[in-house]
C-alpha cells in the first residue's frame, strides 16, 4: 500500500525507488514506512515488503 492505494512492486524495492515512481521532486519529500519516518539516509537501504504501508508526503507552497 502507498498512499492508500495498493501497488504492484518488485521484491526488494527500496523507498528511493517506489518514491521515484510517485514523484519527481528531489526535496520536500517525507516517507514513513508502517507508521515510522525513514529518514532520506535510509531511503536507498530501506526494501519494501508485501505487507508494508507507505505513506509519501511531499510539501507544496501556496496560500
Amino acid at each position: 500500500m502507498i498512499n492508500g492505494a495498493a501497488h504492484e512492486i518488485a521484491d526488494g524495492t527500496t523507498v528511493a525507488q517506489a518514491v521515484r515512481t510517485l514523484t519527481t521532486a528531489t526535496t520536500g519529500v517525507a516517507v514513513a514506512v508502517n507508521d515510522e519516518v525513514v529518514t532520506r539516509s535510509a531511503w536507498e537501504t530501506t526494501a519494501l515488503r508485501d505487507s508494508d504501508r507507505m505513506e509519501v508526503l511531499t510539501a507544496v507552497q501556496g496560500g
